[in-house]
């Protein structure tokens, strides 16, 4: 399948940049005239991926850099979003994507993150490695383009 456009971006691992990366994304997909419920999901799923790896991912002193990354591809029924970090990963991918899980209680974190995730899009896959970070893609198909 041909993408119709993409964007790639970085930006600081910092909870005031959690709706710049909503924005952005949003924004790329309203050329596809998705509903307004469509890109609310949207937002959402990522807003929780963003939030991931700020929260887990860079938790500790063992990740200097900081970094979040984001790649959106546009196809003509779809958007992809990759959100990506380089932190301390996770040991357990199938544990933590079980609801209710978090590796962070004491933050008092709900542990429905990727739950969201899976339930705002139609495709969610989930790679990670110890010590050198986590990547989330996540597929929405916009509803004027399903059979």
């Amino acid at each position: 399948m041909e993408y119709i456009n993409r964007l790639s971006c970085e930006f600081e691992a910092r909870s005031s940049n959690e709706g710049l990366a909503r924005t952005i994304v949003a924004s790329l997909a309203l050329s596809l005239d998705p509903t307004l419920d469509e890109l609310d999901d949207l937002r959402t799923a990522v807003s929780e991926a963003v939030t991931n790896s700020i929260i887990h991912g860079y938790n500790q002193e063992c990740c200097p850099e900081n970094i979040v990354y984001m790649d959106c591809i546009l196809y003509e029924d779809r958007i992809s979003v990759t959100v990506r970090d380089k932190g301390c990963g996770i040991e357990d991918v199938n544990k933590a994507m079980q609801p209710l899980y978090t590796s962070a209680p004491e933050m008092e974190r709900s542990g429905m993150g990727f739950t969201v995730m899976e339930t705002f899009t139609d495709r969610l896959v989930v790679k990670s490695t110890p010590g050198e970070g986590t990547s989330v893609t996540m597929v929405k198909i916009f509803s004027k383009n399903r059979e």
